[in-house]
């Protein structure tokens, strides 16, 4: 799967995002700490908590794509290797509805998604996961079918220094951070499509050999939790200098079904429930999350070809829905 970013010489921008720049750079000049607010909040998700989530945060946003479409999420990830035209990158198509003005958006505002009233099928919540793409990427981009954006530290870096000129509080933040800014909250447009058979594509140039290697750990360890645990996706496909290896979910006489390429076919018993929210648990609760006042709860229990239970490999975490760091003391998912 081969991918390409342009940047845009007819002054396309389908998607607005000079207005977005605008505002964000005239909130920066005239209020320096809010400068301050947003590269704090980048930094802290970007070398924080979502670190190691580059991976989970992808098929999330592949899963709800494909509930938005309602069609079968399928995502493959491409691991391209440096060569002489430029450094390594990890490529994400998913099939499910194409990056829109309102997307393009809330990928570039911190905690203001665009899902919050997508109902019960949706995993994504508060915006703030696309921000793990800078744990390996200076230069993400994103690309569907009617155009793109993306997103470029050494650009951002000179558009918050022209914008400090005029402002001597924001040159004294720029300064201190020796010139890093919040570069996600200054979107450009750009040119490209997604590749055949898929809708959108995340394109993340590596930054560095660190980075190709955070990127290739995670790869090698997608397992069936992801399938598992994001039902909107049916297959993931992961592509790297070693092979192809193909993760597919289907329904098996009462069972789910996971057949992996490289490991096999693993069978899970599964159990369902949810429902509303009441609302009175939710009165002390943010906005955002009243908006949603429903919940769910699934255990998944791998079987032998006799329907017995087996111990998982997967991580014993809970997830909700995406691994989190709460240990599991059963042996199920």
């Amino acid at each position: 799967m081969s991918v390409s970013v342009r940047t845009t010489t007819d002054g396309t921008d389908p998607f607005g995002t000079a207005r977005l720049r605008r505002g964000v750079l005239d909130a920066w000049g005239a209020s320096p700490a809010r400068f301050r607010e947003d590269a704090n909040a980048e930094e802290d998700l970007a070398l924080g908590g979502y670190r190691d989530r580059l991976v989970v945060e992808l098929a999330q946003n592949a899963a709800d794509a494909a509930h938005r479409a309602g069609v079968t999420g399928r995502l493959r990830l491409t691991l391209h290797p440096a060569d002489h035209e430029g450094p390594a990158v990890l490529a994400a198509a998913n099939t499910g509805a194409p990056l829109d003005a309102t997307g393009a958006e809330s990928l570039s505002t911190l905690r203001a998604s665009a899902k919050r009233e997508q109902g019960p099928g949706a995993v994504g919540r508060f915006g703030v996961g696309f921000a793990a793409v800078l744990a390996v990427s200076d230069e993400p981009a994103v690309l569907g079918r009617h155009g793109g954006v993306r997103w470029s530290l050494a650009e951002a870096r000179e558009l918050a220094a022209e914008t400090a000129r005029y402002s001597p509080g924001l040159g004294d933040e720029l300064r201190r951070r020796d010139g890093h800014v919040p570069l996600l909250r200054l979107p450009l447009p750009a040119e490209g499509t997604a590749p055949d058979g898929y809708d959108t594509v995340v394109v993340l140039p590596l930054r560095d050999t660190a980075a190709q290697d955070l990127a290739e750990r995670l790869l090698g360890s997608v397992d069936d939790a992801l399938l598992l645990t994001l039902p909107g996706l049916a297959e993931i496909v992961v592509e790297t200098a070693d092979g192809v290896r193909t993760l597919r979910r289907s329904e098996d006489e009462g069972y789910v079904r996971i057949d992996d390429t490289a490991t096999g076919t693993h069978r899970w018993r599964t159990v369902t429930h949810g429902g509303p929210t009441d609302a009175e648990l939710l009165k002390d609760r943010p906005v955002e999350e009243r908006l949603r006042p429903h919940w769910s709860v699934t255990w998944a229990v791998p079987v032998d070809g006799e329907g017995a239970p087996r111990y998982p490999r997967t991580t014993p975490v809970v997830h909700a829905p995406t691994p989190t760091d709460e240990p599991l003391g059963i042996p199920a998912l």
